[in-house]
């Protein structure tokens, strides 16, 4: 029998307004006893019922995937990730001639939580971050390649890391076609190689499409500073919008070593790759760059280093803004969920200050449109990007 989780007074209007999480606290009992993965009913303070969902025993109590009497079944995922994909086709992203690599399924913003889905030129890589998920695998496998079709030559599961806290004994591993380590994307004409089962994340920050172009279009003659590279995207926008010369700086040896890769691929040997920590390199840097990029891994990841996180983002800011040449450019971010988009302009903004240098924003940035942000989940909107003008 499905347990079920009884909300206590007041604490059902989350979900009425089809919120995804039940919080812990939020719960006044438990009728049943759900192990974790579990799918579980929700019900208000009267025992009506809300919704199902997946439980867990973290603070997030409930991933909810229906917010009605609608069973989980084989039509629910058939339905849920055909209307993924077609959100994709109807914005013209799927269909690009000179774009093959883009998100298929957004998480919460897909109403698919805990689900993410991303295509490399035939390859999907597969990323649960909740074993309730995880635990429909083989369902969502079969509705993808349906859906997709002949689009897709090889699937891989990479959850290993996402799952470690899950108890799920998951180790990363294909499961469709044949088994490849690079695969070779286009990104607006850009080539990019990507490291399918080395590589961070699901291989590549997609979701950093939109602000590479940008990025190309202000590179003309000017000095670039590419920070937390990582395999170099936007060092290859930037040589692609003409810039007169490029440094990419990274800590990892094998990150630099996949962004000459990268910078070869497009036919630009003429590049300065620089290993070393982003801070120290910031602080004791000459003032020669006329563009510097910040796109660092995130500084905060839970609520209770939220503070050290957003100092590191101070400090970080401050050290470039200090440097820039006069009538240089910041494009700086945060892809900490936990980190608002006050949290971080705040944090710009002193750093700013400290500098005594007259800043403008010229450009709020965030994620493309293949990372939908569900409008009743605010949390979403995890990407945040500032384009700043330094006089």
């Amino acid at each position: 029998m499905t347990a079920r989780i009884i909300l206590k007074s007041g604490k059902e209007r989350t979900v009425l307004s089809k919120h995804p999480w039940v919080f812990s606290g939020a719960i006044k009992q438990i009728d049943g006893n759900p192990v974790a993965g579990d799918l579980v009913e929700v019900c208000d303070n009267h025992g009506t019922l809300l919704g199902s969902g997946t439980y867990g025993t973290g603070s997030i109590a409930v991933r909810l995937l229906s917010f009605d009497a609608k069973p989980i079944d084989d039509d629910y995922w058939r339905l849920s990730i055909a209307r993924a994909i077609q959100l994709r086709k109807n914005l013209n992203i799927s269909t690009l001639k000179d774009l093959n690599a883009f998100r298929l399924i957004h998480g919460e913003g897909d109403q698919i939580p805990g689900l993410i889905a991303d295509y490399y030129n035939g390859v999907v890589v597969l990323q649960f971050h909740h074993y309730g998920i995880y635990k429909f695998r083989n369902i969502i496998l079969e509705h993808l390649l349906k859906s997709m079709g002949d689009t897709v030559t090889a699937v891989y599961d990479k959850s290993a890391h996402t799952l470690h806290h899950n108890d799920a004994h998951h180790h990363d591993h294909w499961c469709y076609g044949q088994p490849m380590s690079e695969v070779e994307i286009c990104e607006y004409g850009m080539k990019m190689q990507i490291g399918i089962e080395e590589g961070q994340k699901t291989g590549f920050f997609i979701d950093q499409r939109e602000n590479r172009q940008m990025l190309r279009q202000m590179s003309q003659r000017r000095k670039v500073l590419n920070a937390f590279s990582y395999t170099g995207g936007f060092s290859v926008a930037a040589a692609f919008g003409h810039a007169l010369e490029i440094h990419s700086l990274d800590s990892s040896v094998s990150a630099m070593a996949m962004c000459e890769k990268n910078m070869a691929l497009n036919g630009f040997a003429d590049h300065t790759s620089v290993t070393a920590d982003a801070f120290d390199y910031l602080k004791n840097m000459d003032d020669s760059f006329d563009l510097v990029v910040l796109d660092p891994p995130a500084f905060a990841k839970h609520v209770n280093t939220l503070s050290k996180g957003i100092k590191g983002y101070q400090n970080i800011n401050k050290y470039a803004l200090e440097k820039i040449k006069s009538g240089g450019l910041l494009f700086t971010f945060s892809c900490s969920q936990v980190v608002s988009k006050e949290d971080f302009r705040k944090a710009v903004f002193m750093a700013a200050a400290q500098t005594q240098r007259r800043i403008k924003v010229i450009a709020q940035l965030g994620q493309p449109a293949d990372h939908p942000i569900d409008l009743f989940h605010p949390q979403g909107e995890y990407l945040k990007g500032l384009v700043l003008y330094v006089d």
